[in-house]
């Protein structure tokens, strides 16, 4: 048994966590640059937390500058098992509408301008993200959004896109009919892919704010219009993480799908070719298995 550690990054509208005891931020230093902000760490109903403004407090970062891999390294060095991440989205499908919040199990990624891997030359590994989020923690996310009174749903395919821009009419229409994805958004890649490489549990709770721009009857998305969505939808998301602490308890067994496992197999680098730089950087994402 290892004690659980629940971590946060905070989507749009969400910016620090209700009732923690002893709430301090603190700054965490990684090799891989300064994270989007300092992380809020504390106690909730007995069980560590932290919290992870993804876009930096006052929303300083965009999506394609969200220093990503900094953010999952030092929550891996803060010693946090479980990562949740809340964000807003677009939906395709009408009966996932504005306010509706989605438990992802899928993604397709469309970005191309952000660092994927924590690995690279001198040490390569190549994880599977088949199945990129952890059902147990998933389901804990559901059942939480559930015991809120929030209207979710589970399971979804979340596109995730470049951005700053939303989608062209075309776009969100090739999105939706012929790739059959239910929301879209601009942050949960590479964090899902990250989180993977630093054997952290994964699951993505997408908050819809709009349609996008495939619906007949709402048109393009209004800025204004997601603005009012997000300060609701940040009430029901504080709502449903005060419930986490209590279904994931504070001893955690390990994965039974294998997330805390994921480097396992992975490294190809042979010992005596390993980059030492990338070996010492990599200390605390794969240490467990470069020991």
């Amino acid at each position: 048994m290892t004690e659980t550690m629940i971590a946060v990054i905070g989507g749009s509208g969400i910016y620090d966590i209700d009732g923690l005891e002893d709430a301090t931020w603190q700054a965490v230093h990684s090799p891989f640059g300064t994270p989007s902000d300092e992380i809020l760490t504390g106690r909730l109903n007995g069980v560590k937390m932290a919290f992870l403004p993804r876009h930096g407090r006052g929303h300083v970062h965009t999506p394609s500058s969200v220093p990503y891999r900094a953010n999952i390294d030092a929550l891996k060095r803060l010693g946090v098992t479980d990562v949740i991440s809340v964000s807003a989205t677009g939906s395709f499908r009408d009966d996932m509408a504005p306010g509706d919040f989605v438990v992802v199990d899928q993604f397709i990624d469309r970005t191309f301008a952000r660092e994927k891997s924590f690995f690279g030359p001198g040490l390569v590994a190549h994880v599977s993200v088949a199945h990129p989020t952890c059902p147990r923690l998933s389901q804990a996310c559901f059942s939480a959004a559930k015991d809120a009174g929030i209207t979710v749903h589970k399971g979804g395919t979340y596109i995730a896109m470049e951005g700053p821009q939303f989608s062209t009419l075309a776009e969100s229409k090739m999105y939706r009919e012929s790739w059959g994805a239910d929301v879209i958004g601009m942050t949960n890649m590479p964090e899902a892919k990250l989180a993977r490489e630093a054997e952290l549990c994964y699951a993505s709770v997408a908050m819809v704010t709009d349609y996008d721009s495939w619906h007949p009857d709402h048109g393009e998305v209004d800025v204004s219009e997601i603005i009012a969505i997000l300060m609701g939808n940040a009430d029901k998301a504080r709502d449903m993480v005060r419930r986490l602490p209590d279904l994931l308890g504070v001893d955690r067994a390990p994965c039974e799908h294998g997330c805390d496992r994921a480097l396992e197999f992975a490294i190809l680098t042979a010992p005596d070719k390993r980059d030492p730089d990338m070996v010492a950087k990599l200390d605390a994402v794969a240490g467990r298995v470069l020991a």
